[in-house]
């Protein structure tokens, strides 16, 4: 048997975010859509320049994007919301529904299933669909006369898409997938005609728990497709988790079937091992690890694809999904310690492992080879190791029941009803940036650096008193990332230097590695919330990230449990939650952003994962006195199923996303009674647009239809890090005049109890 390699997808922004500078300055006005459109061709035929040198065989295209690939899917089958119909520029018309307009608000945005990469949400609607470019088969041909190459187009499912977009009667689904099966037969025809031979179709949903109509629905598209495109080979493609319904997805009449045989927890090769494979059909294995960055064992993994070619009559070998999820190369980490960087692995050397363990199974590479490349790899875990028993059973885990604090915490904080506050974050503008810079790189010094700090946060308190905020915030001036900046601090935990991976949009984030225990070390956060609580009388927010959310948005090592690491971290940021009450900052922020999305895909494993979720909150925030208040936020999930789990965090206020999904959590409050005080973000950070007072009343008068007034907080969605000074400065205006505007008719009314 001839084995042969693949890719499921590569990175987009670039070894050095060139992607991501190349955008913004588009978006800026500083390059125009010729050389934009030139440079992205280049950073995307730069990506399989790499992937050819790396002796891969299938190579995918349609993995790049401009902005998001399931924005991607809607804007070529024509799925254009009639606010946008009217831009007549396509390009203009793309990032519009990714980013809004000062007319129109954007598109929903939420997680990519359990990733912190973010996902436009499609509008359906009455949009009857078409296929309005094949964009596949432009890059196909590009890269075939570039270099005379044979790649693999890759897109979402039809079945996929349609069940992660929205505006349309879940029970008309069928009607509209209908709609769309005739345009990817199209597509694929043009694609055959081109002389495309494979084709990989994602089609992720298969990993959820889905029904028999949904199954009902795979066997009825594929037949379709099977019938009408006879000659391309499609591979269909799942990752995060083992396969639902095996026996009757791979029966499904397709070439290949991608499996992911390392988040799956065994089920796929259990699966295998029960029921066997076609052996009519390619076994496309994932194996290496896409969603993080350690090195393989490759012997293992020799094992592993020994047993594979044992069961399947064709075997392909890739990574477990896209390696969007990881960093592009570690050839750039020089400042990481020795031993922690020979442990790693990113897209690069990923890639470089799928060659090695295919040239193994092809017999051009011995079993030796394997063994020494593991053996130096064991050499840097062993260094990296340490054993730190730590337990947090003396730890309270609550508090006094929150009608008895709320009072006490009223009394202290005196705040009016709906009070404004914001996320956390101010612009982090390229004066910031270039601060930072001159520190890193020993310009400035500490004195210096602390001393810039200072001067930006004295100005956003005196900006926040002039807007007359009630709740302030430093602005975290001082912190590249909410979680890189804590990554930086607490012991067990490295940041990379050019460790990038993309999180929405233009917006990329460096995940700190979790290589040893965890443990809280010093302050912190304490100087710089201390300071900007010195220049106001009002109460200033202390700005944590918390455990769940460092958990999931960093690299964690594979042979650490990841509930020992939860309670690490937990009882590391309660620490810090106490040094800011000793301080006497009596509203403290622990964010958790991340909560839902390290959520497994499995329903079966819910509940043990909210259980160590709540407890690891609980363990952070419940050693407070009555008088402190605590805040969490989250944002960019779905959030109608866990109000229950919101609730038992006992998190004081909440602050929740709203303003992308056009205020639709507010109906869960209509049936769930929430008792504790909560912000609905009620304008999108994500988009440069101004609100207008007119949309954010509308969103502080549908909350206050289901919620009580005293309990309401009116704030923005997210952190403002990403907006410039003058868009932040001026929403927030806006939205402190709709807050007074309505505090006012309510006291109009004679007092709460007469509202409604």
């Amino acid at each position: 048997m001839f084995i042969r390699s693949s890719n499921v997808g590569y990175p987009r922004i670039g070894e050095k975010r060139e992607w991501k500078k190349t955008l913004e300055s588009f978006w800026n006005g500083q390059i125009d859509k010729d050389q934009f459109t030139k440079t992205m061709e280049t950073i995307r035929l730069d990506s399989i320049r790499k992937q050819l040198e790396k002796g891969i065989d299938l190579i995918p295209i349609g993995d790049f994007s401009l902005y998001d690939h399931v924005l991607d899917t809607a804007f070529m089958f024509g799925y254009i919301p009639k606010r946008f119909q009217q831009i007549n520029d396509t390009l203009e018309q793309y990032f519009a529904m990714a980013r809004g307009t000062n007319g129109q608000h954007a598109l929903e945005m939420t997680k990519w299933f359990n990733t912190n990469y973010h996902y436009i949400v499609p509008e359906i609607g009455q949009t009857k669909p078409k296929l309005v470019d094949n964009r596949l088969l432009k890059e196909y041909k590009l890269v075939k006369e570039t270099f005379n190459l044979e790649t693999k187009p890759v897109l979402l499912g039809p079945i996929t898409f349609l069940l992660l977009s929205k505006q349309y009667a879940r029970h008309e689904w069928r009607k509209h997938l209908a709609q769309l099966v005739p345009l990817y037969v199209e597509l694929f025809k043009q694609l055959s005609e081109a002389g495309v031979s494979f084709v990989q179709i994602d089609e992720p949903i298969l990993v959820q728990d889905i029904d028999d109509d949904i199954v009902d629905a795979f066997r009825d598209v594929y037949e379709v497709f099977h019938r009408d495109v006879p000659n391309i080979n499609l591979i269909l493609q799942t990752y995060f988790d083992s396969v639902s319904h095996y026996r009757e997805i791979v029966a499904l009449p397709v070439a290949g079937i991608g499996l992911d045989f390392v988040h799956d927890d065994g089920e796929n090769m259990k699966n295998i091992n029960t029921y066997g494979f076609p052996k009519d059909k390619i076994l496309v294995a994932g194996i290496v690890d896409g969603r993080n960055v350690w090195k393989s064992s490759l012997a293992q993994k020799a094992t592993l694809l020994h047993h594979l070619a044992n069961v399947a009559e064709q075997l392909i070998i890739q990574p477990s999904c896209s390696l969007l999820h990881v960093p592009v190369t570690t050839k750039h980490e020089h400042a990481l310690p020795t031993e922690l960087a020979g442990a790693l692995s990113f897209a690069d050397e990923k890639l470089d492992e799928i060659r090695m363990l295919t040239e193994y199974m092809n017999g051009n590479v011995t079993i030796d080879e394997l063994i020494k490349y593991d053996e130096q790899t064991n050499v840097y875990f062993a260094k990296l190791h340490h054993e730190q028993e730590q337990t947090a059973e003396t730890v309270p885990v609550s508090r006094v029941p929150y009608n008895e604090r709320r009072k006490v915490q009223q009394a202290h904080l005196q705040l009016p009803l709906l009070p404004t506050t914001t996320i956390g974050s101010f612009p982090q503008t390229s004066d910031v940036r270039q601060a930072r810079m001159k520190w890193k790189k020993g310009e400035w010094n500490d004195n210096q650096y602390k001393s810039f700090i200072k001067k930006e946060i004295a100005k956003w308190i005196d900006i926040q008193e002039q807007l007359q905020l009630d709740v302030l915030v430093h602005g975290e001036f001082e912190r590249t990332d909410m979680v890189e900046f804590f990554g930086e601090k607490l012991q067990g935990m490295a940041c990379t230097t050019n460790g990038w991976v993309q999180s929405y949009g233009s917006r990329c984030v460096r995940p700190p590695i979790i290589f040893s225990d965890i443990a809280y070390q010093q302050p912190m956060t304490i100087e710089e919330t201390v300071y900007a609580q010195s220049l106001t009388t009002k109460p200033v927010k202390g700005m944590l990230t918390g455990p769940v959310t460092i958990l999931n948005w960093s690299f964690v090592r594979n042979d650490i449990s990841r509930k020992r690491v939860l309670i690490q971290l937990a009882l590391a940021i309660r620490e810090e939650v106490l040094q800011l009450e000793k301080e006497g900052i009596r509203i403290i922020q622990v964010d958790e952003p991340a909560l839902r999305e390290g959520l497994p895909l499995k329903t079966k494993k819910h509940a043990s994962y909210w259980e160590d979720a709540v407890i690891a909150f609980r363990i952070t925030t419940s050693s407070v006195e009555e008088e402190t208040q605590i805040h969490t936020h989250m944002c960019y999930s779905q959030f109608e199923h866990m109000m229950h789990i919101i609730d038992e965090l006992d998190a004081d206020v909440i602050s929740i996303e709203s303003s992308r999904s056009h205020g639709e959590l507010v109906s869960v409050f209509e049936t769930y009674e929430y008792e504790k005080g909560i912000g609905l973000g009620v304008y999108d950070i994500h988009s440069p647009r101004i609100p207008t007072k007119e949309e954010l009343s509308e969103q502080i008068e549908r909350a206050l239809r289901v919620l009580r007034p005293e309990q309401f907080w009116v704030n923005p969605d997210c952190g403002l890090k990403t907006r410039k000074e003058e868009e932040t400065i001026a929403a927030l205006q806006v939205m402190v005049e709709a807050a007074r505007e309505y505090r006012e008719r309510l006291l109009a009314y004679g007092g709460m109890k007469s509202w409604k």
